[in-house]
């Protein structure tokens, strides 16, 4: 959730690509996710709460390579997790 910037690189073989801090943050609560959960950071949460969408949980704290400690949010990707 957030700017990102998009293009296509390279001359002989072009691939679209997309840069930014959403991007790293996207990846990173991949990477430092949880199996079976989705991981998003605490601005994300928010909205998703305050949209009514899903009823994430803290995980607490957690370091992040390049962002240091961020609040993050787990959402069990099950029906019952869905706001009516």
């Amino acid at each position: 959730m957030g700017p990102v910037i998009a293009g296509v690189v390279g001359a002989i073989k072009p691939q679209y690509d997309i840069w930014g801090d959403t991007v790293n943050v996207a990846s990173r609560m991949d990477t430092y996710g949880i199996v079976d959960k989705i991981q998003v950071p605490d601005y994300v949460a928010k909205v998703l709460i305050d949209h009514q969408i899903f009823r994430p949980y803290s995980r607490g704290v957690q370091e992040v390579k390049g962002k240091g400690k961020l609040e993050t949010y787990l959402i069990d990707y099950d029906e019952h997790e869905c706001v009516e």
